[in-house]
């Protein structure tokens, strides 16, 4: 009798610990990324050309650099909404589908790791953008709330915070001065995923655009994934993840965004500074093949007057160096290929060349990041040359402006899988074929 009653308390405490492993599993949520450009996207261009999407790239990225320039300053607020600052769409580069309310309506948001609210259009419109999928109604919606003005969670200027039924005013400005107004509320996301099928998020804050002048046929707003206390990152924990492959392939779908502490976390990490909300690192050096170029430290480091540093993101296509740092790696760069290639000289900020990246840059060396902790970000051909369209190719890096912010854009990080654990204050690379990580 003893024997029996010991066999059912074993196995009455192998179910509960099973239970409890199993509720505090860490959750974690999963999605594909849609590149604008690519045949996913409902605003892909069939006719758009190669030099047409060079040249918007550019553009973007052009003006990506300036925004985060402007968001680092001491002389802007730090949050978005007191800066009137957002991302744009020159920030676009990845979206992430999900669905909002009950019952869902599906929508399509540029994912941002420079700025911090999430932030979709809603009816009623005073005036509302074209959008590829249905306009939120929170009126039809039975798990929407407003945001009390009263809330810690007000994310707005502290003089103008409250409408006339004491909601929390919602108010973005653009860099181009289009903008977003309207009111902050809470609602439940639905994701879908490939390991669960849905998964849904309650509570979640968010700003609710009523009034969205000077834009067109963009995405449904901005997935905020910075690390102030009103991203989505700290209301599912304080991890998030995302793997990159071909830019440059507009079929290529493995593109995933991970977000949640049950984010799987491999590669070599190196520190993470959340300053402004953005996430700065630690760039100690650059290296071509075994040659570690002549930069001096200094031009990677964030001055007292909050100019310079080096930031990483996901909205710019291309990465930024300051003037010393450009130099030393584009006279590398020409060492290496003039005497080989035609160099063509239209913009002499930009070094271009006749050729095909494939065929022509055949056993050209790779290009390393060196960080913090000695981890490498390692730059092939793919990641480091960017077609022009004009039957040759430029390099994928280009001279930071004036105040020297090092900015580490999404071509760079292409083919790793960057994950972010900002309670551990970290950023893990592991260099990895984006189909082969798990849901």
């Amino acid at each position: 009798m003893s024997s029996r009653l010991s066999i059912f308390l074993c196995l009455s405490l192998l179910a509960l610990t099973t239970t409890l492993a199993t509720t505090t599993k860490p959750r974690k949520l999963g999605t594909r990324l849609i590149h604008y450009d690519s045949v996913y996207s409902p605003y892909y261009n069939s006719t758009a050309t190669t030099a047409d999407r060079f040249r918007s790239a550019i553009q973007k990225s052009s003006k990506r650099l300036t925004y985060l320039e402007t968001r680092a300053s001491y002389f802007v607020a730090s949050d978005d909404a007191r800066a009137r600052l957002v991302a744009d769409d020159a920030g676009v580069q990845f979206m992430a589908n999900f669905s909002i309310g009950t019952p869902p309506v599906p929508q399509l948001l540029s994912m941002d790791t420079g700025s911090n609210p999430l932030w979709i259009q809603c009816k009623p419109c005073t005036k509302c953008f074209r959008q590829s999928s249905p306009i939120f109604d929170p009126s039809k919606s039975s798990t929407y709330k407003n945001l009390s003005c009263y809330s810690p969670f007000c994310y707005g200027s502290p003089r103008d915070l409250c409408d006339s039924s004491n909601n929390c005013k919602f108010s973005i400005e653009y860099a181009d001065g289009s903008k977003s107004v309207g009111i902050m509320g809470t609602e439940k996301l639905t994701f879908e995923t490939n390991d669960e099928g849905e998964t849904t998020i309650d509570d979640v804050f968010f700003g609710c655009g009523h009034d969205n002048g000077g834009l067109n046929g963009q995405p449904s707003g901005v997935l905020g994934l910075g690390s102030a206390s009103i991203s989505l990152v700290w209301k599912l924990g304080s991890k998030f993840s995302y793997c990159v492959g071909s830019i440059r392939d507009p079929t290529y779908s493995f593109n995933r965004l991970n977000l949640g502490d049950g984010v799987i976390i491999e590669g070599d990490s190196t520190p993470l500074e959340l300053y402004r909300t953005m996430y700065f690192l630690t760039l100690e050096g650059i290296s071509v093949a075994e040659n570690m170029l002549k930069i001096d430290p200094r031009v990677f480091k964030r001055t007292p007057s909050g100019t310079g540093g080096v930031v990483i993101d996901s909205g710019s296509t291309i990465t930024y160096l300051a003037t010393d740092a450009y130099n030393s790696l584009s006279d590398q760069v020409k060492s290496l290929l003039d005497g080989k290639l035609e160099r063509v000289i239209k913009n002499p900020k930009i070094l271009c060349y006749k050729g095909d990246i494939d065929r022509d840059l055949s056993g050209f060396p790779v290009v390393t990041f060196h960080f913090a902790g000695g981890v490498e970000l390692g730059l092939d051909t793919g990641s480091m040359f960017i077609n022009n369209g004009a039957g040759g190719f430029c390099m994928a890096v280009r001279e930071s402006n004036l105040n020297g912010l090092n900015l580490i854009g999404i071509m760079a990080q292409q083919n790793y899988n960057v994950a972010y654990d900002l309670f551990g204050k970290a950023v893990h690379f592991q260099r990895i074929d984006c189909e082969l990580l798990e849901g």
